[in-house]
Parts: C-alpha cells; structure tokens; sequence
C-alpha cells in the first residue's frame, strides 16, 4: 500500500485528505485493543463528499495510513496545537472517548515513533509540499484546503455540539481575509450551521503551509460527522453514509471550492 495518494491537476487548488486513511499495518494493529482496532476517529468518507472534485480542475493528496499509525497533521515533534487544550498525540494513545488504542506495554517507544515518523509523516508532507510548489510554479500563487470531519459532540475536547462547518484559518494567519470572508460568506448561506475560528482553527497543515506573503492561502475545514452519516460511529461498527444527507453537503462544499478556486490575491 503507497503511503500517499496523489491526483494532479491543473488548477490552483490542492486539496489535503490526512485523516481518512484506514489502512494499518499488522506489527501494530495486532497490539491494538478492540476500541483501537475499530478505527473509531477515521474522518469517514471525507474524499466521497468531495467526489466533485474529478470534475473540476483541483489537486488531491490522501492518506492512505489510519491516523492511528501516525497523525500527519500534527508537526514531527507532537508539538500542541492549542495550548490548554486536551489533544491526541502524534501517535496516538487513546480514542477521542478517552478509550486506550494499545494493550498494556504495547505502546510504541520513541524508535517506533521515530520510524513511523519517517515511513509514514515525512512521505506525506514531502509530497504535500511538492505539489504546492508545483502549483505555485504554473500560476506563481497555490490554494490548499485541509478536509476533515469529526463527530459532532466530542466532550474530551469541547463542550456541545459543533456547527456544521468550521471553516479554520489560523486566526486569520493562513489566508488573506478577504479569503476568508468570501467563504465565510458562502458558509452562511448554505443552510447549515457555521463558523469560523471556533473550536477548530486548522491544525498543524494549515498553520504550517498557510503563508500568504509566500502565496500559499491554506484554509482548513472541519465538517460534522452528524450531516453525512446515518448514525456516527459506534464501538466496532463503521458508520453508514447518509446519502441524500451527504448529497445536500457536497453541494454545499462544492460551493465554497468553487468560490475558493476564484480568488486570486492582488
């Protein structure tokens, strides 16, 4: 199994799949318990909801290795994202319920950690990167937008129920705001609940590769699992896809890549 995935195109848009990769290897998903080996925190059938793609100029990379391997949006360090936070790390120990993913004195050492580091992170971001400056060497300027879902309520990490989409943007460091406001706007007149610079403000991806004064405008959005799924994930069971919910959401999404193709930086 290739660790990366990559569909080229012509556009100015890359788009990120980190956490939709199922894929584990035996040596570390026999050390796994039942909570670990249901894969519960998979972003389930992102790249599906974002299907339209094929029929637009737009780039892809997707990982094809869980995120219980390694978490490709985390930096190589497990550095924290949001500092007072309760956060997973780089190779995660425990589910987002708080679960343990690996059987007493199975956890990987720091030499594991350091392989899987270079087997499985440094891939994906070598190729992440390569294709940025591919863009940017047709059109002198690349897009990245980061997919991901999560469940809608999550008490490890916030409080409620999430909107339906949270449009992340590093506090307005990873694009331009006009960027910004534009699918902020979009967001709005979807009919679904929004927000921007919530709960989720992009993580390692976004922040690492946004840089508008390089002409990199990099958004992330974060989709509730509750719009596209008949039921969210439950213990040893994949969820099943709602389709006509997920159909409503794709059109939905299409709309703000559409509107993020367009913009152009002066």
């Amino acid at each position: 199994m290739d660790v990366v995935k990559v569909v080229q195109a012509a556009g100015p848009l890359l788009v990120s799949f980190p956490h939709s990769g199922t894929e584990v290897p035996n040596s570390i998903k026999s050390r796994f318990t039942d909570a670990g080996q249901g894969l519960a925190d998979t972003d389930w059938y992102v790249p599906q909801l974002y299907d339209f793609l094929a029929r637009l100029p737009v780039s892809t990379v997707t990982a094809n290795y869980s995120r219980y391997v390694i978490d490709v949006n985390r930096s190589s360090e497990g550095a924290a994202l949001y500092t007072g936070q309760r956060e997973t790390e780089l190779c995660p120990t425990s589910t987002f319920a708080d679960q343990l993913i690996y059987r007493d004195g199975e956890l990987p050492d720091e030499d594991e950690i350091a392989l899987r580091r270079e087997r499985y992170w440094q891939p994906y971001h070598q190729t992440l990167c390569a294709e940025l400056e591919r863009i940017k060497a047709i059109h002198g300027y690349a897009l990245l937008w980061d997919a991901h879902s999560i469940a809608a309520e999550v008490p490890r990490f916030f409080d409620g129920v999430l909107p339906t989409l949270n449009l992340g943007t590093a506090d307005g460091q990873s694009c331009d705001p006009p960027l910004a406001e534009e699918l902020h706007s979009v967001m709005q007149q979807s009919g679904f609940t929004s927000v921007h610079n919530g709960r989720f403000k992009g993580g390692f991806i976004t922040r690492h590769y946004g840089d508008p004064q390089a002409s990199i405008q990099a958004v992330q959005m974060e989709i509730t699992q509750s719009a596209y799924l008949s039921d969210e994930m439950t213990a040893q069971k994949m969820p099943a896809l709602d389709t006509k919910k997920a159909e409503r959401l794709s059109e939905a999404l299409m709309k703000m890549i559409i509107s993020m193709m367009s913009y152009r930086s002066e």
